[in-house]
């Protein structure tokens, strides 16, 4: 009987998983369908005309202004705008920018990679120190952990565009060691550019991933499996990797994806303080010219990229964590 209930519970979990991930990708479908339309929408909604830039605020006949508005479809009802634009987004057309008259597409992939590494750049920094932090804040109680958490508190509670200043104060003025201005050539230069935007977009973050992986770290500990793997005399570093640290990637994992897919957004506000020609920097452009081509193409990617992550996550999960099943979550 127990061989038997055994291959049924196999079979039911491999019968789990395309469920499990059909309710996850319908439920991204539905959320991008949702949320490109209220961007779409709220484009139109926002005050000032697009032909207004078009003009650059020359007088001109009512049949000229008619022809702008006819050649954009500015004329043609919002549903009518709408379809036009999702249908060409699945297709890779993005629309022609309206400031600097080409096609979006070209101005996405110009200026992507830049905002594709400092994202990755930045997300390696705190996955690597926040973890660390963590960790050795829960394994060293007393004057380390304090230490630790007063540093990750402090870091919690900065934003990245005011670690901007004391970075670029010290370490590009005072120091020299790094440049506060542009994407460098090459990939060596450029990440010796994006070095010091990329810690602005992590201090904050590290100090709750720090603070979280200590949490998650201290609650395993005190489990009573792991007392009884230390009382078996096994060594403490495999008793940390095997049942505390492996036991904790749960809950990591889940805000390392949130923190992920925030960053999206986060590095917009630190591209154009440091001057990088990313995509943020062209979306700040973007809005005050009116460009609605290309502010729904920025925000439809980081939409996108944040259902995404969290897609890639619910399906990593119990990969991570054999106690959380698949039918569960379909379940939920």
């Amino acid at each position: 009987m127990g061989g038997a209930d055994r291959r049924h519970q196999v079979m039911g979990a491999a019968a789990s998983i395309p469920r499990f991930v059909a309710g996850r990708v319908g439920g991204l479908l539905l959320t991008v369908g949702v949320t490109s339309f209220l961007i779409f929408s709220a484009t139109h909604l926002a005050p000032g005309r697009p032909e207004e830039f078009l003009l650059r605020g020359r007088p001109v006949s009512p049949e000229a202004l008619a022809a702008v508005r006819a050649q954009y479809h500015l004329d043609d009802p919002l549903l009518v705008q709408y379809w036009r634009w999702i249908t060409g987004v699945f297709t890779g057309d993005f629309g022609r920018s309206l400031q600097f008259r080409q096609d979006v597409g070209g101005l996405l992939a110009s200026r992507l990679p830049t905002t594709l590494l400092l994202v990755g750049y930045a997300s390696l920094m705190i996955v690597l120190v926040g973890l660390l932090l963590g960790v050795v804040a829960a394994l060293r109680p007393g004057k380390l952990d304090r230490s630790i958490m007063l540093i990750s508190t402090v870091a919690a509670a900065t934003p990245g565009f005011v670690a901007v200043i004391p970075l670029s104060a010290v370490f590009a003025v005072g120091l020299g060691w790094f440049p506060v201005f542009g994407n460098g050539e090459g990939l060596l230069d450029r990440l010796w550019h994006l070095t010091l935007p990329a810690v602005a977009v992590a201090v904050s973050v590290v100090g709750l991933l720090a603070r979280v992986t200590r949490s998650a770290m201290l609650a395993e500990l005190s489990r009573e499996h792991v007392e009884v793997a230390r009382s078996r005399g096994l060594p403490f570093g495999s008793v940390v990797r095997r049942h505390a640290l492996r036991n904790s990637l749960g809950p990591i994992t889940t805000l390392s994806g949130l923190i992920v897919a925030g960053l999206f957004v986060a590095t917009f506000v630190i591209e154009v303080a440091f001057g990088l020609s990313g995509l943020g920097s062209l979306l700040v452009t973007a809005v005050q010219a009116k460009d609605f081509p290309v502010v729904q193409a920025i925000t439809m990617i980081g939409v996108l990229a944040f259902v995404v992550t969290n897609l890639l996550v619910d399906l990593l999960y119990p990969l991570i964590d054999p106690r959380v099943s698949l039918r569960a979550g379909v379940a939920r």
